[in-house]
């Protein structure tokens, strides 16, 4: 009830990342039952339906990490001191931001059973009913229990992440309403910077073993060097085995990488915006280095599936292809989620800048050094990620 009362009174926005959220959710269940009607069509193409629900937990993965990310952005489930006094402190609020996840992700679910036997002709009397029958199998009847356990996976993993991010976040000191007293006293704003994170060595470690184990994959394969799922062929597992060691390498490696680049902003004698740009990403290194290791990993299969396929017939259905929107656009959505999330972390501090005297103009462009030193360093690793993946391939 006091989820349903939260979600009436947030903003517009807010409501906005709960239905993407829930839109991804949807999207996830419609694969995971697609694949489920794959299995229960062609028995004897077991080793394949397995693959196939292995490849959906890659959009599943991506859908949770937005999940977790919306829920970090919720003011609503924010910890603050006066929430704290009323019994609302750190452990109840993640309840509550898990419990209000779990509903967006079972909204999402629903939706995905509802439209899956739209499709297949199970539900009659609206339009396109059944237009779908034959990509969706629908000459075998679907196992309803095996179908509610799938749909089950999104909500209850989406949950948990987010009750296990959200537990232990720091309370906030309550901001006044006419915002004449601000949280951060004025000798606080040059703290010394956050310690420099630790998964960079293992981030670089794993995605050398993702690419060897790819090139190890790629070796005397029959057929094609690297089929995609959406086909009645088996997708070779150690492909993906391989592929997803190197997104968690990136991902790992991606805030120390964003603190490596907080690092450059300030060498040689920097001035105030360059000081002030590279110890804000030295400070949100964490916050926004996973997300941006992440979207690396998605453009880098991508560039790599478009090395293999780009000119010729592309070995993909419109599965293939919604599953490839999902990882692609949960992973972005994370990122600006992340960004925002950053933004109204350190919002006490630009408007102390602004109190003290700095221009605006000082705030905006140290915001586009932030940009544009992390597209310089990400994307050249992107780019050499993605040709190492593809030329083992390719050779």
């Amino acid at each position: 009830m006091l989820a349903l009362r939260l979600a009436r009174g947030t903003h517009p926005l807010v409501l906005v990342r709960r239905l993407l959220v829930a839109a991804a959710s949807a999207g996830v269940g419609f694969l995971l039952l697609c694949t489920l009607a794959y299995a229960s069509t062609h028995p004897a193409y077991s080793t394949a339906a397995v693959l196939r629900l292995l490849w959906c937990f890659v959009p599943l993965a991506a859908t949770v990490q937005f999940a977790v990310a919306v829920a970090r952005t919720d003011p609503g489930t924010r910890p603050r001191s006066g929430l704290s006094a009323v019994g609302l402190g750190p452990v109840r609020l993640s309840l509550l931001a898990a419990v209000s996840t779990a509903v967006s992700c079972a909204l999402g679910s629903m939706v995905a059973l509802l439209l899956f036997l739209h499709l297949r002709g199970d539900l009659t009397g609206l339009p396109f009913d059944g237009a779908g029958a034959g990509l969706l199998n629908a000459d075998a009847p679907l196992p309803m229990a095996a179908a509610l356990v799938l749909l089950a996976l999104a909500p209850v993993a989406a949950a948990a992440a987010t009750a296990t991010a959200l537990r232990t976040r720091p309370v906030q000191a309550e901001m006044p309403e006419d915002g004449t007293q601000d949280p951060m006293p004025d000798d606080q704003l040059l703290q010394a910077p956050a310690a420099p994170p630790s998964g960079l060595p293992w981030g670089v470690a794993l995605t050398a073993a993702g690419l060897a184990v790819e090139a190890y994959a790629s070796r005397g394969g029959a057929g094609s060097p690297f089929p995609l799922p959406g086909r009645f062929d088996a997708t070779p597992a150690w492909v993906l085995a391989g592929w997803s060691l190197t997104a968690i390498g990136l991902a790992m490696a991606g805030p120390g990488l964003t603190y490596l680049c907080g690092r450059l902003i300030q060498a040689a004698r920097p001035g105030a915006v360059r000081l002030l740009a590279g110890r804000v990403l030295m400070d949100e290194a964490r916050r926004i280095g996973r997300p941006l290791g992440a979207v690396c990993a998605v453009l880098s299969a991508g560039i790599a599936a478009f090395t293999l396929y780009g000119t010729g017939p592309r070995p993909f259905g419109p599965l293939t292809a919604l599953g490839a929107v999902l990882v692609l656009g949960c992973t972005t959505a994370t990122l600006l989620t992340s960004a925002l999330e950053a933004r109204q972390a350190r919002a006490h501090t630009a408007r102390a800048l602004l109190r003290l005297g700095a221009p605006a103009s000082a705030l905006r462009a140290a915001a586009a050094l932030r940009a544009g030193v992390l597209l310089v360093v990400f994307a050249p690793i992107t780019w050499a990620v993605a040709e190492l993946a593809a030329l083992p391939l390719t050779g």
